[in-house]
């Protein structure tokens, strides 16, 4: 199902809760892309992933809606491998914690924030991974 209207603009009841709540932007992007995947792949899984590839690369996921990134690119170690490693599952992904663009401190820093517990002794993809399960 299409998640623009005739006129380009995002249909509110199409769009996933984080991003009823995220900019105007995010759910163009994500609507946007959704729809070209759609035309291109077919309706299902593949499209949503699409979609959600498209504003993973300029958005992360914070808290319980989706915030721009300092600077767009790759946000987990998943982003960066080739469409067959993807499909095979290769690669890590942090549910929309951008990873790659936040030091350790900053990824601390939220932790600490939602008050994740035994985040002093954890590495940087550990505590990407904690972020993400308590934002989900």
């Amino acid at each position: 199902m299409p998640k623009t209207t005739s006129g380009g603009k995002p249909k509110q009841s199409e769009l996933p809760d984080t991003l009823k709540r995220s900019s105007a932007k995010a759910q163009r992007t994500f609507a946007k892309a959704h729809d070209a995947a759609v035309e291109q792949y077919g309706e299902g899984e593949r499209a949503h992933r699409t979609a959600y590839a498209a504003l993973k690369h300029s958005y992360e996921k914070v808290g319980d809606r989706w915030r721009p990134k300092d600077e767009r690119g790759p946000s987990d170690p998943r982003s960066k491998k080739t469409t067959a490693q993807k499909r095979r599952g290769e690669g890590e992904t942090y549910g929309g914690v951008d990873a790659e663009g936040n030091t350790k401190q900053e990824l601390y820093e939220r932790a600490k924030r939602l008050g994740v517990e035994g985040r002093s002794t954890m590495s940087k993809r550990e505590l990407a991974r904690a972020i993400a399960r308590k934002q989900s």
